[in-house]
């Protein structure tokens, strides 16, 4: 006991590293998930020609959407997954707004057997703030 009073900082030390070290191990989700930046998606789509899942309402997929995204609102996608089923083998980047939704669809897609998916940390507001272009309609 007295080694750990004498010794807090190092302690502490060692178990903040501890953390840092597994911090990118937290990037899966309980499903194993993978969630990438809006640098890793441009990157996904340009070297891997990524699917991209925008699975907002239709009105907000109007308000400004990725280029060629393919809207499929979350409430909905079950439903639909046979409209994607050419993609099921190929990387899928889902998005939705803020992250959260992108997430559940990942999970849903994963539980389908697709096998490449990926949700847009962030969302589109994500993908905004680093200056990337959206288009509406």
């Amino acid at each position: 006991m007295e080694f750990f009073k004498q010794n807090v900082l190092l302690i502490g030390l060692v178990l903040g590293s501890g953390i840092m070290l597994l911090l990118p191990s937290f990037k899966r989700g309980a499903a194993g998930v993978a969630s990438v930046s809006a640098a890793e998606a441009v990157a996904l789509i340009n070297r891997s020609n990524a699917f991209v899942l925008d699975v907002r309402a239709e009105s907000e997929y109007v308000a400004g959407h990725i280029l060629n995204a393919k809207n499929i609102p979350l409430d909905v996608l079950n439903d639909r997954l046979q409209e994607i089923k050419k993609y099921q083998n190929k990387p899928i980047l889902v998005n939705c707004q803020r992250g959260v939704r992108s997430v559940k669809a990942c999970e849903i897609l994963r539980k389908a057997e697709f096998t490449q998916v990926s949700s847009l940390h962030g969302g589109l507001d994500a993908w905004v703030g680093a200056k990337l272009p959206v288009v509406r309609g």
